[in-house]
Protein backbone atom coordinates (compact mmCIF):
# COMPACT_ATOMS: atom_id res chain seq x y z
CA UNK A 1 0.00 0.00 0.00
CA UNK A 2 1.88 2.91 -1.00
CA UNK A 3 0.47 6.80 -0.65
CA UNK A 4 0.73 8.78 -3.59
CA UNK A 5 -0.87 11.68 -2.50
CA UNK A 6 -1.31 13.61 0.98
CA UNK A 7 -3.65 17.15 1.01
CA UNK A 8 -3.97 18.90 4.81
CA UNK A 9 -8.02 19.51 4.80
CA UNK A 10 -10.08 20.71 7.89
CA UNK A 11 -7.37 19.19 9.98
CA UNK A 12 -6.99 16.11 8.83
CA UNK A 13 -5.78 14.46 5.81
CA UNK A 14 -6.85 13.44 2.57
CA UNK A 15 -4.37 10.56 1.05
CA UNK A 16 -4.82 8.64 -1.78
CA UNK A 17 -3.25 4.84 -1.88
CA UNK A 18 -1.99 2.58 -4.61
CA UNK A 19 -1.45 -1.19 -3.92
CA UNK A 20 -1.96 -4.87 -6.23
CA UNK A 21 -5.16 -5.85 -5.71
CA UNK A 22 -5.58 -9.64 -5.21
CA UNK A 23 -9.50 -9.56 -5.84
CA UNK A 24 -8.83 -7.74 -9.25
CA UNK A 25 -5.42 -8.36 -10.56
CA UNK A 26 -4.37 -5.29 -10.92
CA UNK A 27 -3.47 -1.82 -9.46
CA UNK A 28 -5.91 0.00 -7.77
CA UNK A 29 -6.41 3.87 -6.36
CA UNK A 30 -8.17 4.47 -3.90
CA UNK A 31 -8.45 7.73 -0.92
CA UNK A 32 -8.95 7.89 2.31
CA UNK A 33 -10.11 10.79 4.78
CA UNK A 34 -8.26 11.08 8.03
CA UNK A 35 -10.16 13.09 10.86
CA UNK A 36 -7.57 14.45 12.68
CA UNK A 37 -8.93 12.70 15.50
CA UNK A 38 -7.65 9.97 13.96
CA UNK A 39 -4.20 11.35 15.31
CA UNK A 40 -5.03 10.50 18.66
CA UNK A 41 -7.46 6.96 18.32
CA UNK A 42 -8.62 4.72 15.77
CA UNK A 43 -12.30 5.87 14.11
CA UNK A 44 -14.89 4.25 12.22
CA UNK A 45 -15.11 4.37 8.51
CA UNK A 46 -17.90 5.84 5.95
CA UNK A 47 -16.98 3.84 2.58
CA UNK A 48 -18.31 5.71 -0.12
CA UNK A 49 -18.90 3.50 -3.69
CA UNK A 50 -19.33 6.06 -6.84
CA UNK A 51 -21.31 5.86 -9.68
CA UNK A 52 -20.82 5.00 -13.34
CA UNK A 53 -17.65 6.74 -15.66
CA UNK A 54 -16.10 8.07 -11.63
CA UNK A 55 -13.01 7.63 -10.11
CA UNK A 56 -11.80 8.02 -6.31
CA UNK A 57 -11.79 11.63 -7.38
CA UNK A 58 -15.17 12.59 -8.24
CA UNK A 59 -16.49 12.00 -4.54
CA UNK A 60 -13.62 13.63 -2.89
CA UNK A 61 -13.44 16.74 -4.60
CA UNK A 62 -17.51 17.56 -5.17
CA UNK A 63 -19.12 16.59 -2.36
CA UNK A 64 -17.36 18.76 0.33
CA UNK A 65 -17.51 15.67 2.57
CA UNK A 66 -14.19 15.79 4.61
CA UNK A 67 -15.58 18.93 6.53
CA UNK A 68 -18.48 17.09 7.84
CA UNK A 69 -16.15 14.01 8.66
CA UNK A 70 -13.82 15.79 10.47
CA UNK A 71 -16.46 17.45 12.85
CA UNK A 72 -17.79 13.98 13.54
CA UNK A 73 -14.71 12.00 14.13
CA UNK A 74 -15.12 9.87 11.33
CA UNK A 75 -12.67 8.30 8.10
CA UNK A 76 -14.18 8.00 4.98
CA UNK A 77 -12.50 5.12 2.27
CA UNK A 78 -13.04 6.07 -1.12
CA UNK A 79 -12.37 3.03 -3.80
CA UNK A 80 -12.52 3.38 -7.27
CA UNK A 81 -15.46 1.79 -9.38
CA UNK A 82 -13.99 -1.41 -11.67
CA UNK A 83 -10.58 -2.78 -11.74
CA UNK A 84 -8.10 -0.41 -14.26
CA UNK A 85 -5.29 -0.94 -16.86
CA UNK A 86 -4.07 -1.66 -19.75
CA UNK A 87 -4.42 -5.26 -19.15
CA UNK A 88 -8.26 -4.79 -17.84
CA UNK A 89 -11.27 -5.51 -20.53
CA UNK A 90 -13.16 -2.58 -21.45
CA UNK A 91 -15.46 -1.20 -23.80
CA UNK A 92 -13.96 2.24 -24.69
CA UNK A 93 -17.15 3.51 -26.74
CA UNK A 94 -19.83 2.44 -23.63
CA UNK A 95 -19.69 4.74 -20.34
CA UNK A 96 -21.53 2.08 -18.97
CA UNK A 97 -19.85 -1.34 -19.16
CA UNK A 98 -16.24 -1.97 -18.57
CA UNK A 99 -13.80 0.27 -16.82
CA UNK A 100 -15.55 2.77 -15.20
CA UNK A 101 -18.73 0.71 -14.93
CA UNK A 102 -17.58 -2.57 -12.43
CA UNK A 103 -21.19 -2.63 -10.57
CA UNK A 104 -19.99 -4.05 -7.40
CA UNK A 105 -20.49 -7.52 -8.84
CA UNK A 106 -18.08 -10.45 -8.91
CA UNK A 107 -17.70 -11.50 -12.71
CA UNK A 108 -18.17 -14.85 -13.90
CA UNK A 109 -18.22 -14.81 -17.88
CA UNK A 110 -14.91 -14.42 -20.03
CA UNK A 111 -13.18 -11.72 -20.84
CA UNK A 112 -14.43 -9.98 -17.63
CA UNK A 113 -13.93 -12.81 -14.01
CA UNK A 114 -10.45 -12.47 -13.90
CA UNK A 115 -10.39 -8.74 -13.51
CA UNK A 116 -14.21 -7.93 -12.18
CA UNK A 117 -14.39 -8.78 -8.69
CA UNK A 118 -15.35 -5.31 -7.53
CA UNK A 119 -17.79 -7.21 -4.97
CA UNK A 120 -14.62 -8.70 -3.00
CA UNK A 121 -12.70 -5.57 -3.40
CA UNK A 122 -14.74 -3.22 -1.45
CA UNK A 123 -16.63 -6.05 1.28
CA UNK A 124 -12.98 -7.78 2.19
CA UNK A 125 -9.59 -6.92 0.32
CA UNK A 126 -9.84 -3.24 0.92
CA UNK A 127 -11.09 -3.23 4.62
CA UNK A 128 -8.90 -5.53 5.83
CA UNK A 129 -6.08 -3.85 4.17
CA UNK A 130 -7.08 -0.15 5.59
CA UNK A 131 -7.64 -1.66 8.96
CA UNK A 132 -4.87 -3.05 9.13
CA UNK A 133 -2.83 -0.70 7.84
CA UNK A 134 -4.19 2.97 9.12
CA UNK A 135 -5.93 3.40 12.23
CA UNK A 136 -9.36 2.43 11.57
CA UNK A 137 -11.62 0.56 14.06
CA UNK A 138 -13.37 -2.24 12.29
CA UNK A 139 -16.94 -0.74 12.88
CA UNK A 140 -18.05 0.33 9.25
CA UNK A 141 -21.01 2.34 7.65
CA UNK A 142 -21.46 2.29 3.80
CA UNK A 143 -22.82 4.85 1.25
CA UNK A 144 -22.85 5.40 -2.25
CA UNK A 145 -24.39 7.33 -5.27
CA UNK A 146 -26.51 5.46 -8.21
CA UNK A 147 -24.45 2.35 -9.40
CA UNK A 148 -22.68 2.60 -5.84
CA UNK A 149 -25.65 3.35 -4.29
CA UNK A 150 -26.76 -0.15 -5.64
CA UNK A 151 -23.57 -0.98 -4.45
CA UNK A 152 -23.89 0.41 -1.08
CA UNK A 153 -27.46 -1.56 -0.44
CA UNK A 154 -26.28 -4.99 -1.89
CA UNK A 155 -23.07 -4.56 0.10
CA UNK A 156 -25.30 -3.55 3.38
CA UNK A 157 -27.38 -6.75 2.38
CA UNK A 158 -25.45 -9.32 1.82
CA UNK A 159 -23.44 -9.05 4.35
CA UNK A 160 -25.89 -8.70 7.71
CA UNK A 161 -23.85 -7.08 10.30
CA UNK A 162 -20.48 -6.14 8.88
CA UNK A 163 -21.91 -2.48 8.42
CA UNK A 164 -23.75 -0.50 10.98
CA UNK A 165 -25.62 1.31 8.69
CA UNK A 166 -26.10 1.96 4.65
CA UNK A 167 -27.66 4.72 3.18
CA UNK A 168 -27.93 5.93 -0.61
CA UNK A 169 -27.85 8.63 -3.03
CA UNK A 170 -30.46 8.29 -6.16
CA UNK A 171 -29.21 4.36 -6.01
CA UNK A 172 -29.90 1.68 -9.16
CA UNK A 173 -32.89 -0.04 -7.17
CA UNK A 174 -33.52 -2.78 -9.04
CA UNK A 175 -30.83 -3.59 -11.88
CA UNK A 176 -32.18 -6.55 -13.41
CA UNK A 177 -35.21 -4.45 -14.61
CA UNK A 178 -33.00 -1.53 -16.45
CA UNK A 179 -30.39 -0.96 -18.98
CA UNK A 180 -27.74 -0.15 -17.41
CA UNK A 181 -28.10 -3.03 -14.78
CA UNK A 182 -29.19 -5.53 -17.64
CA UNK A 183 -25.89 -4.78 -20.18
CA UNK A 184 -23.50 -5.24 -17.30
CA UNK A 185 -25.01 -8.38 -15.75
CA UNK A 186 -25.66 -10.30 -18.75
CA UNK A 187 -21.85 -9.07 -19.30
CA UNK A 188 -20.49 -9.90 -15.96
CA UNK A 189 -22.95 -12.79 -15.05
CA UNK A 190 -24.11 -14.22 -18.11
CA UNK A 191 -27.80 -14.99 -19.92
CA UNK A 192 -29.61 -16.70 -16.71
CA UNK A 193 -31.06 -14.32 -15.50
CA UNK A 194 -31.68 -15.68 -11.94
CA UNK A 195 -27.87 -15.56 -11.12
CA UNK A 196 -28.68 -11.67 -11.29
CA UNK A 197 -30.67 -11.45 -8.09
CA UNK A 198 -27.74 -12.20 -5.88
CA UNK A 199 -26.95 -8.22 -6.72
CA UNK A 200 -30.24 -6.75 -7.05
CA UNK A 201 -31.46 -5.11 -4.21
CA UNK A 202 -34.95 -5.26 -4.46
CA UNK A 203 -34.60 -8.84 -5.06
CA UNK A 204 -32.46 -9.45 -2.10
CA UNK A 205 -35.25 -7.89 0.20
CA UNK A 206 -38.23 -9.82 -1.54
CA UNK A 207 -36.50 -12.93 -1.29
CA UNK A 208 -35.64 -12.37 2.39
CA UNK A 209 -32.58 -10.36 3.02
CA UNK A 210 -32.27 -9.68 6.63
CA UNK A 211 -33.95 -6.37 7.83
CA UNK A 212 -31.94 -2.99 8.47
CA UNK A 213 -33.00 0.50 8.02
CA UNK A 214 -32.35 2.08 4.89
CA UNK A 215 -32.18 5.48 4.41
CA UNK A 216 -32.13 7.14 0.80
CA UNK A 217 -32.52 10.23 -0.82
CA UNK A 218 -34.06 10.43 -4.40
CA UNK A 219 -33.99 13.76 -6.54
CA UNK A 220 -37.43 14.66 -8.37
CA UNK A 221 -35.95 15.90 -11.13
CA UNK A 222 -33.12 13.45 -11.53
CA UNK A 223 -32.83 12.43 -15.12
CA UNK A 224 -32.59 8.88 -15.14
CA UNK A 225 -35.60 8.33 -12.64
CA UNK A 226 -38.38 7.04 -14.60
CA UNK A 227 -36.03 4.40 -16.91
CA UNK A 228 -32.88 3.03 -14.82
CA UNK A 229 -33.35 4.05 -10.96
CA UNK A 230 -36.91 2.33 -9.74
CA UNK A 231 -37.00 3.35 -6.50
CA UNK A 232 -40.48 2.44 -6.37
CA UNK A 233 -40.37 -1.02 -6.65
CA UNK A 234 -37.60 -1.33 -3.80
CA UNK A 235 -40.47 0.69 -1.73
CA UNK A 236 -43.18 -1.54 -2.70
CA UNK A 237 -41.03 -4.82 -2.03
CA UNK A 238 -40.18 -3.19 1.43
CA UNK A 239 -43.76 -2.41 2.58
CA UNK A 240 -44.85 -5.87 1.76
CA UNK A 241 -41.90 -7.34 3.42
CA UNK A 242 -42.36 -4.68 6.60
CA UNK A 243 -38.72 -3.61 5.51
CA UNK A 244 -37.50 -0.50 7.40
CA UNK A 245 -36.89 1.92 4.57
CA UNK A 246 -36.87 5.38 4.91
CA UNK A 247 -37.36 7.01 1.04
CA UNK A 248 -36.97 10.90 1.22
CA UNK A 249 -38.07 12.64 -1.92
CA UNK A 250 -36.06 15.79 -2.46
CA UNK A 251 -38.08 18.22 -4.48
CA UNK A 252 -36.14 19.83 -7.78
CA UNK A 253 -32.89 17.67 -7.59
CA UNK A 254 -31.48 16.33 -10.22
CA UNK A 255 -28.76 13.36 -9.97
CA UNK A 256 -25.48 15.45 -9.79
CA UNK A 257 -23.32 16.22 -7.25
CA UNK A 258 -25.11 19.25 -6.13
CA UNK A 259 -27.60 17.30 -5.18
CA UNK A 260 -25.36 14.62 -3.08
CA UNK A 261 -23.33 17.79 -1.74
CA UNK A 262 -26.49 19.42 -0.43
CA UNK A 263 -27.57 16.51 1.69
CA UNK A 264 -24.18 14.78 2.58
CA UNK A 265 -23.77 16.16 5.94
CA UNK A 266 -27.21 14.89 7.15
CA UNK A 267 -26.08 11.15 5.89
CA UNK A 268 -22.99 11.35 7.41
CA UNK A 269 -24.34 12.25 10.74
CA UNK A 270 -27.06 9.34 10.49
CA UNK A 271 -23.50 6.88 9.87
CA UNK A 272 -21.96 8.98 12.87
CA UNK A 273 -24.84 8.08 15.37
CA UNK A 274 -24.77 4.30 14.51
CA UNK A 275 -20.85 3.87 14.41
CA UNK A 276 -20.55 5.55 17.61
Amino acid sequence: MEKIEAIKEFGGWLNRYRHRSQACHCDMTFSVYLPPAAEREKVPAVYWLSGLTCTDDNFRVKAGAQRYAAELGLALVIPDTSPRGAEVPDVPERYDLGQGAGFYVNATQAPWATHYHMYDYVTRELPALVEAELPLTAARSISGHSMGGHGALICALKEPGVYRSVSAFAPICHPMACGWGQGCFKAYLGNDRETWAAYDATRLIEEGAPAMPLLIDQGTDDEFLAQQLHPISLERVCAARGFPLTLRWQEGYDHSYHFIATFIGEHLAYHASRLR
